[in-house]
């Protein structure tokens, strides 16, 4: 669905507490999860407005942001 949020509160609702302690407790975590949130906005943002940007670079920014969440995950589990 275009323009739907996927921030990790709302891919992984069951890590919540985990995802809030970890937050402040590893700044690369932090540091992670604010790069994968600003793709996230930036994805959602170019699907909402349709803007002009070609399938290879949207590929590109979704693939990016699959493989973050995916690490992100990761150390969440292990966390």
């Amino acid at each position: 669905m275009l323009g739907e949020s996927h921030a990790l509160l709302v891919e992984f609702p069951e890590y919540r507490a985990k995802l809030e302690s970890i937050m402040l407790s590893d700044a690369s975590f932090k540091a992670d999860a604010n790069r994968y949130h600003a793709l996230d906005e930036e994805i959602r943002q170019l699907e909402l407005r349709n803007a002009p940007i070609d399938d290879a670079s949207m590929h590109q920014l979704k693939h990016d942001r699959a493989e973050l969440k995916d690490a992100l995950y990761r150390r969440l589990q292990r966390a």
